[in-house]
């Protein structure tokens, strides 16, 4: 099978499946694993956003949406030498990743028609069904069986903690301005043993405003700019976030409960690695105990 995606999420799990080998086109955001790297683009964005800060990179997108511009765009000799016979893409946000739009327009270009999966999640739930969906349409059920019951392995092991307290939790996924963490974030932080505050599952990220969160006050911020990682949150947020008075006066950065993450592999995508994420939130909220518990040496650190 010839397997084109237009999800850095599924690049991976189809890797994690053992069927690396199939993918004859990926996007430009599928970095992970390290093979992913040398696979075709056929998907490429219309501009760089390492080389901008939030705020450009929101301008940027609202000039493209306002003028009908696209924000990805199809590599059309990539995608017709690749001859996919199918091809795997989300329909959950399309500013994050190639959507349903790009799909289309690779169906234009492609002589021989290939059968096509969306996947549209927007909880745990819903992240781990795709991946049976996925590894059924790849033929490798059983391994996609086994992985999603490792997976709920994990995430039973934080759930089922008994909490005594749960600390009012903010995430958010844009800095400049700043934006809810919706989708499946919300349910990440109550299996972590946290109270999320100004989303809920589910629904779709949005604008909020400083007032929102002086209002919700919470115990503990979570910074996860959405393709950012740790490093580059941290940045960002020094620069922009510390000069900021009305911000200083939040709970949760006077008493030092502010912390960045790497959204990029374990938060923004409905990808495995979000289990990742939910033990990253586990250390995060309840440090006491999860102290011994291996996460990602830069999957965060406190701002």
């Amino acid at each position: 099978m010839r397997i084109v995606s237009f999800l850095p999420s599924a690049t991976e799990l189809i890797f994690e499946l053992g069927a690396g080998k199939e993918l004859v086109g990926v996007t430009h955001e599928c970095n992970y694993p390290e093979q992913a790297k040398t696979i075709p683009r056929v998907i490429n964005s219309v501009f760089d956003p390492l080389k901008m800060t939030s705020l450009q990179i929101d301008d940027k997108i609202q000039e493209l949406v306002k003028s009908g511009s696209t924000i990805f765009v199809v590599n059309e000799e990539n995608i017709k030498n690749a001859k996919p016979d199918l091809i795997i893409g989300q329909g959950t946000c399309a500013v994050c990743s190639a959507y349903t739009t790009e799909i289309n327009k690779a169906l234009e270009i492609l002589d021989k028609k290939p059968e096509v999966e969306v996947i549209d999640p927007h909880n745990i739930d819903e992240i781990l069904d795709g991946v049976c969906v996925i590894a059924k349409k790849i033929d490798q059920e059983n391994r996609g069986n086994e992985l999603v019951k490792s997976l709920r392995d994990r995430i039973s092991k934080i759930q089922n903690q008994d909490y005594p307290k749960r600390p009012k939790v903010l995430c958010i996924e844009w800095i400049e301005p700043f934006f809810t963490s919706g989708h499946w974030i919300p349910q990440m932080i109550e299996i972590a043993g946290g109270t999320n505050l100004l989303s809920s599952t589910g629904e779709h990220s949005r604008k909020m405003t400083l007032d929102e969160i002086m209002v919700a006050d919470p115990d503990i911020i979570i910074m996860m700019p959405c393709g950012f990682d740790t490093q580059r949150t941290s940045s960002e947020c020094t620069n922009y976030l510390k000069k900021n008075t009305r911000w200083q006066n939040l709970r949760a950065v006077k008493s030092g409960n502010v912390f960045a993450v790497d959204a990029n592999s374990y938060f923004s995508k409905p990808s495995i690695r979000t289990i990742t994420g939910i033990e990253i939130l586990a250390k995060i909220i309840h440090p006491e105990k999860f102290t011994s518990m291996t996460t990602p040496k830069d999957g965060f650190t406190k701002i």
